[in-house]
């Protein structure tokens, strides 16, 4: 999956951690059913607690949006997050008895405040593109994940949540992400965002994001 023309940049320019990250353990447990209840649920309750911040700098991306096409493009993400998603970790927590007004009160753990607070800081402190920067690791590398594990995963326990990031519906998103980035970047940085010198800030962003991911993934294999 490419997701437009400056996504697959900032991936090649992340490297090994890249792999790292939507090549985990945690990952493939989902695709051959091997990891634990325990995590994965664990994992959903941060997660739940992850996307009411991400959902929040998706909104934040609206007040930094140039044009009345950015600002209904992050609106739309905003909206899908909390209508869509987030539902999906009330459904799926709920069959295991923990409702939703448990997951909200649930304790933060460290590497799920870290990440958070870093893509909110780099939006409240950069510009619209400093923000899409921080937030593409997580909508575009679920995206390729989801679509990778829907074609290679065999019987799983975990099949919802892989058919929802590997569906229609998230791969339709993805383009729209990796289109809004790839119009965000001509406007702000030229036809060659590479010559630009803000160019390695924002790799080094999508970068310091890509880890915050894999560290995502190694809490959740420690309940």
């Amino acid at each position: 999956m490419s997701y437009g023309t400056v996504f697959p940049l900032w991936r090649e320019a992340a490297g090994a951690e890249w792999a790292r990250y939507v090549r985990h353990p945690f990952v493939e447990g989902l695709g051959d059913g091997t990891l634990p209840r325990a995590a994965f649920l664990h994992y959903l309750v941060q997660d739940y607690i992850f996307l009411v911040h991400f959902s929040r700098a998706w909104a934040l991306a609206v007040t930094k949006a140039g044009t009345i096409g950015e600002m209904r493009s992050c609106a739309a993400v905003t909206k899908a997050l909390i209508d869509e998603e987030m539902q999906l970790h009330v459904g799926i927590c709920a069959e295991a008895g923990i409702d939703e007004a448990t997951l909200f009160a649930a304790e933060e753990r460290q590497e799920n405040l870290a990440y958070t607070r870093f893509v909110l800081d780099a939006g409240h402190s950069g510009d619209f593109l400093d923000l899409l920067a921080a937030l593409a690791p997580c909508v575009l590398g679920y995206g390729e994940i989801g679509a990778r594990l829907a074609r290679e995963a065999g019987e799983t326990p975990y099949a919802e949540w892989i058919a929802t990031y590997g569906g229609a519906d998230t791969q339709t998103l993805c383009a729209e992400v990796g289109a809004l980035i790839d119009g965000a970047a001509a406007r702000r940085l030229g036809p060659d965002p590479q010559a630009s010198p803000r160019w390695q800030g924002l790799c080094r962003t999508f970068g310091m994001a890509t880890r915050l991911e894999a560290g995502f993934w190694d809490m959740g294999l420690s309940p």
